[in-house]
């Protein structure tokens, strides 16, 4: 999965923009596309998914990258704005919370 978001999102725009929106190289992002990269690359993965991987948040009603949807949940509750806080009280209980945090930790 991982692998098909990381394509998509270098046929959209460069391995070179991939690899600045993921905070690799552009010689590490080419490697794993072409399947030569010679290290672990759960790191890399990790990072696609965080970037690219895509979420539905219930509360927004809309997709959002799980990097927005961690942001959301695992910040400090909002006491300046009444919406925010609604938004972070939905978060912590939303099922995508712990599924993002699962995903982040342990997806090769």
């Amino acid at each position: 999965m991982w692998r098909d978001l990381l394509n998509a999102a270098v046929a959209a725009s460069s391995k070179t923009q991939v690899a600045a929106h993921l905070g690799v190289s552009r010689t590490a992002v080419s490697l794993v596309v072409h399947g030569k990269y010679p290290a672990d690359t759960r790191h890399i993965a990790s990072r696609v998914l965080e970037v690219y991987g895509r979420i539905p948040c219930p509360h927004l009603g809309k997709e959002i990258n799980q990097a927005e949807c961690r942001s959301y949940h695992s910040s400090q509750p909002p006491t300046s704005s009444p919406r925010a806080m609604k938004h972070w009280r939905a978060c912590q209980s939303c099922k995508y919370n712990e599924a993002t945090r699962h995903n982040l930790r342990s997806n090769p």
